[in-house]
């Protein structure tokens, strides 16, 4: 039988890689369908009060687990969780999850969608 070997690549923070995102900017590490996984992405997500200065709801589409690099969000999930995330932060959301998003500093978060 053969095996597919693992879709891999390496990346590190550099700003000229950043793109438009629904908010902010994202620099992808692994885009859906990369490596025969359609259901699996992971990136940088860049984003500022300048750019949320008002909290904003987010029905999570997919499971998502998040990482904070840098900066401060707090993560309100519908049910009464609260997330405050500062550097070295984590947190993980089911799909369908409503939550309301706060974006408190600039921020960079690692994320895995799966």
């Amino acid at each position: 039988m053969a095996m597919t070997p693992p879709f891999t690549t390496s990346s590190s923070l550099d700003p000229a890689r950043n793109e438009p995102f629904e908010l902010g900017q994202v620099q992808w590490v692994r885009r859906f369908g990369e490596g025969d996984r359609p259901a699996l992405a992971c990136g940088y997500w860049h984003v500022s009060p300048a750019q949320a200065p008002e909290p904003f709801d987010l029905l999570i589409e997919a499971d998502e687990t998040i990482h904070i690099i840098e900066g401060h969000l707090r993560v309100e999930v519908d049910g009464g969780d609260i997330y405050d995330l500062t550097a070295g932060g984590a947190a993980s959301f089911n799909k369908g999850a409503r939550t309301w998003w706060t974006v408190l500093a600039p921020t960079v978060e690692f994320f895995v969608y799966s």
